[in-house]
């Protein structure tokens, strides 16, 4: 008699897909927003949905940023927001104006790091529908709760990137 045990979906079982929440994303037709966060730096990119396999228009790495003038932590909030300012500001020269965003399975919570690279992402340009209050607080973002230096450097990131991308 066969067994009438189904197995799940092997990203399923890792527990790094939520195939529902996937399902939704692709039905809306748009280029999804992926952010991802490690322990070292936050990862982004816009990818659009082809049945043989998604397909990757922008990716950056907060890494990126030591190239426009950061050298603090690849991690922190202002430098989540500074990743999705640069990726919206590399969407939009590649002809993407809307997204939907995805955290994946990372928790939602008000003010997330995540939710900073989202703000960046809208305020270069981007139409990606969102809650304001989810956003973190305009002190955390410019990175005033870290020390009197970053802002400075915040703010001179921030133009390097607009001179940089157009």
């Amino acid at each position: 008699m066969p067994s009438r045990y189904v197995l799940k979906f092997r990203r399923r079982r890792e527990g790094k897909t939520d195939y529902r929440k996937r399902l939704a994303l692709v039905k809306s037709g748009k280029p999804i927003l992926t952010v991802r966060r490690t322990n070292k730096r936050i990862i982004a990119h816009i990818r659009v949905f082809d049945p043989k396999g998604d397909i990757t228009k922008v990716m950056i790495t907060s890494d990126k940023l030591k190239d426009y003038g950061w050298n603090g932590s690849f991690k922190n909030t202002p430098a989540a927001y500074l990743t999705g300012y640069l990726i919206g500001k590399l969407a939009l020269k590649q002809g993407i104006s809307e997204a939907i965003l995805d955290i994946g399975l990372h928790s939602s919570t008000k003010g997330n790091r995540l939710y900073a690279v989202l703000k960046g992402a809208v305020d270069s340009g981007l139409n990606i529908p969102h809650s304001p209050k989810n956003i973190p607080s305009e002190e955390r973002i410019r990175g005033e709760h870290i020390s009197k230096d970053v802002p400075k450097m915040f703010e001179k990131v921030k133009e390097n990137i607009e001179k940089s991308v157009k």
